[in-house]
């Protein structure tokens, strides 16, 4: 094959992964485009030349990929997104994981990387890979080589990997990156208190098992709202345990404590037991910042001794604050 022809495709092969990878890349919109942040690629020589090259390669591979980013920039089946992993990633070297983070939180769908491997004087491979920043997964991979190591060269061999890459790109359906969720709320639950009212109140006092069953509502009050996503419990330490103040009847200090352990909401429950058989809970949230009440509901009137109190805050939280936000 004639040298003239300093472009020389030796693979030329797409492998777009198992079948089960593109499927679940399921399509968007012809009309949409697909945002794509392009990674600075690596090189490496092991042609053992004598010469020092590395100044000129690394112009080479820097004009490289202003041409490659031009070209998706321009091309309208693409939306160009810059990379912040250069200014924002932790490391100086940052890893796959993190760069591919990085992208996604730019709003890329795709992640172009690659890597330029010099094998010997005339010849060199290109090797490219575009990945689904929200799965993770591959979506076309592809090994050039070319001949020659001067700007013509690297040139030509630009011009026929984006057009490649392009085209691939463009035949492979993607999904939108996913809208991040939001961020978790820092929220501090306190433990749940008891406001007993009944009658036997002064004679038999909070039990052992009025504290268990304290206890176990403030766990699966802590458990119901961090499962749902919404929030992050913050550690309340001893703050409203057994011998401190009241923090359901204290006008919002326990927005103050939880600011202090930063929270940015603050939730005290109370248990009024009207009879041994008979309770009502209730609970207020509030911003720790204001100290204004966010949310307060209580249960009315249920039937039930200290073993169904969590059983009765879940339900209230389910349908007052869980519900009531969606």
């Amino acid at each position: 094959m004639s040298n003239a022809r300093l472009l020389h495709l030796v693979v030329a092969t797409s492998l777009l992964l198992a079948s089960g990878a593109t499927a679940a890349l399921a399509g968007t919109s012809d009309a949409q485009a697909t945002a794509v942040a392009v990674d600075d690629f690596s090189y490496i020589d092991t042609s053992g030349e004598p010469a020092d090259q590395a100044a000129a390669h690394q112009r080479r591979l820097e004009s490289f990929m202003a041409a490659l980013r031009g070209e998706f920039g321009s091309d309208g089946r693409f939306q160009l997104v810059a990379s912040s992993c250069a200014a924002n990633c932790a490391s100086d070297r940052p890893g796959f994981a993190e760069r591919l983070r990085a992208a996604s939180q730019d709003g890329a769908n795709i992640l172009v990387v690659g890597k330029i491997h010099k094998m010997s004087t005339l010849v060199q491979w290109a090797r490219l890979a575009a990945i689904d920043t929200g799965s993770g997964d591959i979506v076309l991979e592809k090994l050039f080589t070319f001949r020659g190591d001067n700007d013509e060269a690297w040139q030509r061999a630009e011009a026929f990997v984006s057009e490649e890459l392009r085209a691939g790109l463009a035949a492979t359906p993607v999904l939108p990156t996913p809208i991040a969720a939001p961020a978790r709320v820092k929220l501090a639950v306190f433990p749940f208190e008891l406001d007993d009212t009944s009658a036997s109140a002064e004679t038999a006092g909070e039990t052992s098992s009025d504290a268990k069953g304290l206890a176990e509502t403030t766990d699966a009050i802590r458990d119901v709202l961090s499962q749902s996503g919404r929030y992050q419990m913050i550690d309340v330490g001893t703050a409203g345990a057994a011998g401190n103040p009241a923090l359901h009847d204290c006008s919002g200090c326990d927005a103050t404590i939880a600011l202090g352990l930063g929270a940015e909401q603050s939730l005290v429950g109370v248990i009024r037991r009207v009879s041994r058989t008979e309770y009502i809970v209730g609970f207020q949230l509030r911003d720790t910042q204001s100290g204004k009440v966010i949310a307060s509901a209580d249960s009315g009137l249920r039937m039930g001794a200290n073993y169904s109190w969590s059983r009765g805050a879940r339900r209230l939280v389910r349908d007052h604050l869980l519900e009531d936000q969606q």
